[in-house]
């Protein structure tokens, strides 16, 4: 059987016939050859033009910029926080809270000249500045608040002024 096979003879038909299918073949390759090589042209294209930035710039360049611009957020931020936090600590001990009253200190005086004003920090801590105005003059006095108390006596326009900074209603006194 093998000494059959290698005893075949071949004529000019067989061989015209397969010269014409490897002839086909090689232009079906020729075909995606050159398909293949436009392709990879755009392809290389899109990466240059890629890679090169607006002012020629390599895109590497570009992402190491972007990475400091980031780590110089970070620090920004870290710092920012620490600011934030010292303004909060110290708004702890600022005056927050103010209430006013104005009044007459005395009946035959008009115009709510007088006033009672407080002001106290977050933690209830202050002063009440009471300014009683006369026809002799004005006097003004001035009381040390604790945790939203006093240790003088408070008139009921300085404890509604006191009421009024810490956002509690008072009663007038009958």
């Amino acid at each position: 059987m093998i000494s059959e096979f290698l005893h075949l003879e071949f004529t000019a038909d067989d061989f015209l016939l397969t010269f014409a299918i490897m002839a086909g073949v090689m232009l079906i390759l020729l075909i995606l050859l050159i398909v293949n090589m436009v392709k990879t042209s755009k392809l290389k294209k899109k990466y240059e033009s890629f890679m090169v930035g607006k002012d020629a710039k390599s895109l590497e360049d570009n992402l190491v910029k972007r990475i400091h611009q980031v780590e110089e957020l970070l620090v920004s931020e870290k710092r920012n926080e620490e600011n934030i936090e010292k303004i909060f600590n110290n708004l702890k001990f600022t005056f927050q809270k103010v209430g006013m009253v104005k009044y007459d200190a005395f009946n035959e005086m008009g115009g709510k000249l007088s006033f009672s004003l407080a002001l106290l920090d977050q933690k209830n801590d202050g002063f009440i500045i009471n300014a009683m105005h006369t026809r002799e003059g004005c006097y003004t006095y001035i009381k040390e608040i604790i945790d939203g108390n006093s240790v003088i006596v408070l008139a009921y326009e300085e404890k509604e002024a006191l009421n009024i900074a810490m956002g509690v209603s008072a009663k007038k006194p009958e």
